[in-house]
């Protein structure tokens, strides 16, 4: 799907997405008629990159069968 770092600054955090990936996403639509696509990043593995013991980690979507 796609992964997540710092900023070569490191005071932000760059979410990069494959374009194919992401249009074939399940989504959800809220209340007020806006379409989502809920994606997931392990905390643990997040935590690895802000605090720079990695350099990347992944950004996935659950696909429930």
């Amino acid at each position: 799907m796609g992964w997540a770092r710092c900023s070569k600054a490191g005071g932000a955090l760059k979410l990069s997405l494959h374009t194919e990936a992401v249009s074939g996403c399940s989504t959800y639509t809220t209340a007020d008629g806006s379409d989502y696509v809920p994606l997931v990043i392990s905390m643990a593995a997040l935590r690895r990159v802000i605090d720079g013991q990695q350099a990347v980690t992944t950004v996935s979507q659950f696909q429930e069968s």
